[in-house]
C-alpha cells in the first residue's frame, strides 16, 4: 500500500521496512501493521488534536505531571509550543502507561518506540498468528466469562495500585488472544490520586466490563465491585493479590451537618479574635 504520509519519516529512518495494511481507524488514531525486519508490529499514528474525537479530553488530562514548569505555563497560555509540548504529553502518556502497567502485571502490548507522533509496539495476535479480536467480536461460554471477568478486576486492581485508571475502558478496547484479554489504548489514562474525575471514570470502566461479561454470566449483573474496589483504594487496603468478592455495602450513617456547620464557624470566629488582637497591639 501507499505510505501513508506521517510514516514515511520511520520508514526513512529504517525503523520500519513495509507498510503491510491500516488495521483501524480509531477517535485519537489511526493504527497501521507493519514490519520490522523479521516481525511483525502495529503503527499507532496519533491524530492531532483538532481531528480528534475525542470528548472532554480536558478531563483526561487534569493532574498529568508535566516536565517543568517552562512547559506547564507555554500549555496554560495556549501558545504554539504549549499545544506541541501537549500533544507530545498526550502521546507519551501512553508509552508511559504502558510500561508501567506491563511491570505491574497487567496484560497489555509491548512497546517500542515513540517517535514524531507515531508509536510502534507489540502486534496482540491470535493461536493462528491474525491479528487478535476484540472482545466484543468473541463468543465466550458462562465459565470463561466469569474466568475473565475476575481477572480483569484483578487488572483493574493492579492498574489503581500503581495510580492509573483506564478511563475508556469496554469491549473495544480489550484484545483477546489466545492466553486471555490484552487491554489496549491508554493515552488518555487518569491519575487515580490527582484526577478529580478519576473515581467515576474507574467505575463507569469497571461497570462497563461487568455489564458485558454479564450477558453471558447474569450473576455479575448484581456485583459491586467498582464501589468495593475503590473503597479499598481509598482506606489504603488495595493490594494486587486483594480478593474481591462483589459485594459492598453503602454507608446508612447521615453526614452531621450540624456539626460540620458548627466547626466551620468556630474556626471563622477564632480567626476574627485573633485579628482583632493583632491589631488591637
Amino acid at each position: 500500500m501507499k505510505i501513508p504520509k506521517r510514516l514515511q519519516p520511520l520508514v526513512d529512518d529504517g525503523l520500519i521496512d513495509d507498510v503491510i495494511r491500516r488495521l483501524k481507524s480509531g477517535k485519537e488514531a489511526d493504527v497501521f501493521i507493519v514490519r520490522c525486519g523479521e516481525e511483525i508490529r502495529c503503527a499507532k499514528v496519533y491524530k492531532e488534536a483538532e481531528k480528534r474525537n475525542f470528548k472532554q479530553a480536558v478531563h483526561y488530562q487534569e493532574g498529568r505531571k508535566v516536565r517543568n514548569s517552562r512547559d506547564a505555563r507555554a500549555m496554560s497560555k495556549g501558545s504554539k509550543f504549549g499545544r506541541q509540548q501537549q500533544e507530545e504529553a498526550w502521546q507519551n502518556t501512553e508509552v508511559d502507561a504502558l510500561h508501567l502497567l506491563a511491570k505491574a502485571g497487567v496484560r497489555v502490548p509491548q512497546p517500542d518506540i515513540c517517535l514524531d507522533g507515531v508509536l510502534l509496539m507489540e502486534l496482540i495476535t491470535d493461536d493462528e498468528g491474525l491479528v487478535a479480536p476484540r472482545l466484543s467480536d468473541v463468543m465466550l461460554t458462562p465459565e470463561q466469562a466469569l474466568h475473565d471477568h475476575a481477572l480483569m478486576m484483578n487488572y483493574a486492581v493492579r492498574m489503581l495500585c500503581a495510580g492509573l485508571v483506564h478511563g475508556d475502558l469496554s469491549e473495544f478496547n480489550v484484545l483477546m488472544d489466545k492466553d486471555g484479554p490484552v487491554i489496549i489504548d491508554l493515552p488518555q489514562v487518569v491519575d487515580a490520586a490527582a484526577n478529580n474525575h478519576a473515581k467515576s471514570m474507574f467505575e463507569r470502566d469497571i461497570n462497563n466490563m461487568t455489564q458485558y461479561y454479564g450477558q453471558y454470566a447474569p450473576e455479575l449483573l448484581g456485583s459491586k465491585y467498582a464501589k468495593e474496589i475503590w473503597a479499598l483504594y481509598q482506606e489504603g487496603n488495595l493490594t494486587p493479590e486483594t480478593e474481591l468478592t462483589g459485594k459492598f455495602t453503602e454507608s446508612s450513617k447521615r453526614a452531621d451537618v450540624g456539626s460540620v456547620l458548627d466547626e466551620i464557624q468556630a474556626a471563622s470566629d477564632e480567626h476574627q479574635r485573633q485579628l482583632l488582637a493583632r491589631n488591637a497591639e
